[in-house]
């Protein structure tokens, strides 16, 4: 029996005040066990960034409860959080967030550094991602040496490094051309198969949806549909995302 990983129960978000409400989140369950590759879709606007930020700690909910690897986050306060992101938590932006003055292998290795692990270790760790990655070439490189590709696949190796609960990306492929897009998913697919990592990654591309296992799509703050990839292929789950598309509404490159 899969371990669960992510339970979302009953989660609810409001802004603004009295008056001028918006309801960003409403009343949203769903759970996410080990190993699962999850993808999350929706318009602009439907609140599928929202959920990704109260699941990564960034936001919190207005009611409801999220719980990662049995431990209830709407209830830490500011220094749990803090310690609790850092170890069980995994981040891949669409703009990399990688530190200009530090090379690839110094950008990956950080966590563990900070998490006073072993130097030795720490050598080992990062050589074994970054050739299941194809990074290896590009270790003592800056960011500023490196293309597009390979900056965010030098991400990936960094959310992965301290092998947390969850990893968390927030449109990977959006600053990537096809060809350097196309080698990001199938390194998540490689992390996922090989080390069992478990992601959930919002996109609002059909193509880069079609990598995940399974998708919910969210619309006005609820879940409005969910596919489950199965035995089919890639191509077929593609087309079954695009006909899920088109019931929301629209031209999916425009809405989503």
């Amino acid at each position: 029996m899969s371990k669960e990983v992510l339970k979302v129960l009953n989660i609810e978000k409001y802004y603004g005040k009295k008056g001028n409400i918006t309801k960003a989140l409403n009343n949203i369950s769903f759970t996410v066990n080990e190993g699962e590759f999850v993808g999350v879709m929706g318009p602009s606007g439907s609140g599928k960034t929202t959920l990704l930020n109260v699941i990564s700690t960034i936001d919190k909910v207005s009611s409801g409860n999220i719980y990662i690897s049995g431990k209830d986050i709407t209830k830490l306060n500011t220094r749990k959080i803090a310690k609790f992101r850092r170890e069980e938590l995994g981040f891949i932006f669409q703009d990399f967030n990688l530190l200009d003055t530090l090379t690839a292998f110094e950008n990956i290795a950080l966590a563990l550094t900070i998490n006073k692990v072993k130097s030795k270790d720490i050598i080992n760790k990062v050589n074994k991602i970054a050739e299941k990655l194809n990074i290896k070439e590009v270790l003592h490189k800056y960011p500023y040496e490196m293309s597009g590709g390979q900056k965010q696949r030098v991400a990936t190796a960094r959310a992965i490094i301290t092998n947390p609960s969850i990893i968390l990306a927030d449109e990977p492929t959006g600053a990537l051309d096809s060809k350097s897009a196309k080698m990001l998913l199938e390194s998540l697919c490689r992390l996922n198969e090989d080390f069992n990592a478990t992601i959930m990654m919002v996109t609002h591309d059909s193509f880069t949806a079609s990598f995940a296992n399974r998708i919910l799509f969210i619309k006005d703050g609820k879940i409005f549909n969910e596919l489950i990839r199965g035995k089919d292929s890639r191509k077929e789950f593609f087309n079954k995302i695009i006909e899920v598309t088109s019931l929301l509404g629209g031209d999916q490159n425009d809405v989503f």
